[in-house]
C-alpha cells in the first residue's frame, strides 16, 4: 500500500540508543532531511484559508480594516446626551420645539433606566457574580476530571504497550537464541559432513584446515543458502 507507514522499533525493549555514534547518525538523518525539504515562499499556501475570521463581528472587521489603513479612531459620541434646541430657520414652528420635547423626554427615560439598572446591580449584582462563579468553578471540575480521565486512559494505554512490547521483546530474544543455536548446529553439521567426505578421499584437505570439531565456532558470516535455510527451519518451528 503506497504510503504505509511499517513501525518496526520496540522503544520499551530496543537497546543501543546510547552507543557511541547514535545520537551522530540520527543528527546526520535530520540534516539530510532538511537539506532535502526546499520551503516555498508562502509554505501555507495549501492549508486552506484561515479560520480566524470565522470569530469576526462586523464592527471587528471595520476596526481591524480602520488600523490596517491607519485611520485615526472615531471620537467618542456625545450626541445622545445632548438636548440640542431647534434648528435657527425653525425657531418659530411649534412642531420643532415639539421634536426637541420629546427627545429630552427620550434622554430622561434613557438616564433613568440607567439608574435602575444600577440600582438592581447594587442589590443583585453580588448574587448574579456569586452564582456565576459557581458554575465557572463547576466548569472548572468538570474539565479536571475528563482531564484526569484522559491521563489514566493514556497511562493505561502505556502500560498495556510496554506489557505487550516486554513480552513480545522476550519472545525475540528467544528466538534469536533458537536462531544462533540452529545456525551454530547447522554449522557443525556442515563441517562434519566436510570432515567425513576429507577422511573418505571425497574432498582434498586444506592445509591449515582445523580437524577438531569440538572447538569449531560459528563464523562471522554465513552463506545465503544456509541463512535462507535456517531462517525457514525457524519459520516452520515458531509459526503460530
Amino acid at each position: 500500500m503506497a504510503g504505509e507507514v511499517v513501525v518496526d522499533a520496540l522503544p520499551y525493549i530496543d537497546q543501543g540508543y546510547d552507543d557511541p555514534g547514535v545520537r551522530e547518525a540520527a543528527l546526520a538523518m535530520v540534516e539530510e532531511e532538511c537539506r532535502r525539504y526546499r520551503p516555498t515562499k508562502n509554505y501555507l499556501e495549501n492549508a486552506g484559508p484561515e479560520p480566524s475570521s470565522a470569530f469576526e463581528t462586523p464592527a471587528l472587521q471595520r476596526e481591524m480594516e480602520r488600523v490596517q489603513q491607519r485611520l485615526p479612531m472615531e471620537p467618542l459620541s456625545m450626541k445622545r446626551y445632548e438636548l440640542p434646541p431647534p434648528p435657527v430657520g425653525r425657531m418659530s414652528e411649534p412642531s420643532a420645539w415639539a421634536e426637541s420635547v420629546d427627545n429630552s423626554h427620550a434622554q430622561l427615560s434613557h438616564q433613568a433606566i440607567r439608574v435602575l439598572n444600577l440600582e438592581l446591580q447594587l442589590e443583585y449584582g453580588s448574587e448574579a457574580w456569586r452564582s456565576y462563579l459557581n458554575t465557572l468553578q463547576a466548569l472548572v471540575t468538570r474539565a479536571q476530571n475528563e482531564h484526569n480521565q484522559l491521563r489514566k486512559q493514556i497511562g493505561s494505554v502505556n502500560w498495556e504497550r510496554k506489557r505487550v512490547q516486554t513480552a513480545s521483546g522476550a519472545r525475540l530474544r528467544a528466538l534469536r537464541r533458537r536462531w544462533a543455536q540452529l545456525v551454530s548446529d547447522n554449522y557443525r553439521l556442515e563441517r562434519a559432513l566436510l570432515h567425513l567426505q576429507q577422511a573418505k578421499g571425497e574432498v582434498p584437505v586444506e592445509e591449515g584446515e582445523e580437524a577438531d570439531l569440538d572447538i569449531v565456532k560459528l563464523p562471522e558470516k554465513l552463506n545465503s543458502e544456509t541463512e535462507k535455510e535456517v531462517q525457514k527451519k525457524i519459520e516452520d518451528m515458531f509459526a503460530d
